[in-house]
């Protein structure tokens, strides 16, 4: 049984533990894809905070606390209320550190667009180091647009 209930922490860890979207990650559908770019001057950024997700954190903890439940006493009923309250309470305990660990920052980027003079926002990580004034490229592919430093000899036909 212990086995077990290390085996749905483990899951629920490496779950969130996973690299996360950044603005040099990219999807493995979308290698060999042909994306758009535009270029544009970072006019401001500024810290913005990413919100937790819910989901295998509540069903990994479902599963441990009903298990864990299920061994209280030695009755069936005992062990059957057991089970059902541990699954509610590890569920519920579940959910919160999986929402505590997927929790983040990014930049909301504003920038305006060279060629329409549009400012347009793009939210983003910044391992990057980008800064307002710095001249960018704006990538477009699948309707995800990413901010990346403008190459050295980089020339828009």
């Amino acid at each position: 049984m212990k086995k077990f209930l290390v085996s749905c922490f483990m899951i629920l860890f490496l779950a969130a533990c996973g690299v996360g979207n950044t603005n040099t990650t990219y999807q493995r559908g979308q290698i060999g894809k042909r994306g758009s770019t535009s270029t544009g001057t970072i006019v401001s950024m500024e810290v913005i905070d990413i919100e937790g997700t819910e989901g295998v954190g509540t069903i990994a903890g479902g599963i441990a606390g009903g298990a864990a439940g299920s061994m209280v006493g030695g009755k069936p009923a005992v062990n059957l209320i057991g089970a059902v309250g541990g699954a509610v309470v590890g569920g519920m305990i579940g959910a919160k550190a999986e929402k505590a660990i997927t929790s983040d920052t990014a930049f909301e980027f504003l920038v305006q667009e060279d060629k329409s003079g549009d400012v347009i926002s793009i939210v983003q990580s910044n391992e990057l180091g980008l800064q307002p004034g710095d001249h960018v490229i704006l990538i477009e592919l699948d309707g995800v647009t990413r901010i990346r430093s403008k190459m050295v000899g980089y020339q828009k036909r």
